[in-house]
């Protein structure tokens, strides 16, 4: 085994570890790095777009709108600029940015139980994360997309580009709280969005570049849950001996599903969407803490864990019985001073491990990412 002083740990049948990818393993939003590179004040294009794929799917649940649409919304836009297959995966090789741990992490897990990455993030990205750290791309699923599939017109190419500097120049939608319909917004917000309305559902479709909005399915939000219930099928084992571990709006059924069928939902890093929905929140910088939770709940599964988050300090951890010394040793080596927080999330602690969370993520992941829903 890889790592010194493992020789103890015996990887029990029957036990699985799912996890989403950018969020819990690394630091990008790679789909918003490429349209900063490609597209014309591309950050605030790609904010203003993803805030409207979230009111789409989560507040006004419009039908055929999914949490990670964002994915394909973008997509015929990245085709006007000029981005094609091999600039995804050239872009994506050279920006890689791993939480610290990550690969440990991800080669720990592999060798105590099935392990399986379930991604909104493009093929392109997700294959050269899982080649840079040894990961099965065979185990991901992820959005699958061919720009050199489409073909564009030059005409339409650059009514795209004039669309997205249209986009970019809006004000950014506020969601306020407990919106359901447009009404619940601010007469500016209900604006842009019948705006927004209007380009992507009455004036894209007449351009032959729609096909990428139809033909492409991001895997967000319900394909996330029907990807767990695959690999259910696949590996034979079931809800309630899963591990997901999520960070964001595209993890929620997920999480859903994983915690109704008594298995363990983990929010990484979490913004509101993630901790709501999941038992367990990390606030943490480096994945050792992700490695000490599966690690406890291949020994004693989802109730052992649940002790340990219970009793998270280095006494309690020791003394659990469940932890081997390699774990321990790194933990303390990663975090000499103080552990990072673990938290059972129960109603009385969700709004203040909720605020904690989101400002812990954009700590981590900067501002600009970790607003993102």
């Amino acid at each position: 085994m890889e790592f010194e002083g493992l020789d103890e740990v015996v990887a029990y049948e029957g036990k699985q570890f799912v996890s989403d990818l950018e969020g819990p393993v690394t630091k990008n939003d790679n789909a918003l790095e490429i349209c900063e590179h490609v597209i014309q004040r591309g950050q605030k294009f790609f904010s203003l777009i993803k805030r409207y794929d979230d009111v789409l799917a989560y507040n006004l649940r419009r039908q055929g709108c999914k949490a990670g649409d964002t994915l394909r919304l973008i997509l015929p836009f990245l085709k006007a600029y000029g981005l094609n297959d091999n600039h995804m995966h050239d872009f994506s090789r050279k920006h890689i940015d791993l939480i610290p741990g990550a690969d440990k992490t991800l080669r720990f897990v592999q060798e105590l139980m099935a392990s399986f990455v379930v991604s909104a993030g493009y093929e392109h990205y997700v294959s050269a994360v899982c080649e840079q750290v040894h990961f099965p791309f065979e185990n991901a699923y992820c959005t699958r997309v061919s720009l050199d599939g489409f073909r564009m017109e030059e005409w339409e190419a650059d009514i795209l580009r004039k669309y997205s500097q249209e986009i970019a120049a809006m004000t950014l939608i506020e969601i306020p709280r407990g919106a359901k319909s447009v009404r619940d917004f601010s007469p500016r917000d209900q604006k842009t969005i019948m705006r927004l309305d209007e380009i992507f559902w009455q004036e894209i479709p007449g351009l032959s570049v729609y096909r990428m909005l139809m033909d492409v399915n991001p895997m967000g939000g319900e394909e996330k849950a029907a990807s767990i219930v695959d690999i259910c099928k696949k590996t034979g084992v079931g809800t309630e001996d899963t591990v997901y571990v999520g960070d964001s709006i595209t993890d929620i059924q997920a999480l859903q599903l994983v915690r109704r069928g008594g298995g363990l939902p983990i929010s990484f890093n979490g913004n509101e969407y993630a901790v709501r929905e999941a038992e367990v929140a990390v606030l943490s910088d480096n994945t050792v803490v992700t490695s000490v939770l599966v690690e406890a709940f291949n020994r004693s599964g989802k109730d052992g864990v649940m002790h340990l988050v219970d009793n998270w300090n280095l006494e309690g951890i020791r003394s659990s019985g469940m932890i081997h010394d390699y774990l321990v040793r790194e933990l303390t080596r990663v975090f000499p001073d103080q552990l990072p927080k673990v938290v059972r999330v129960t109603a009385d602690n969700l709004e203040q491990v909720t605020e904690e969370s989101v400002r812990f993520r954009k700590k981590v992941r900067s501002e600009t990412i970790g607003a993102l829903a």
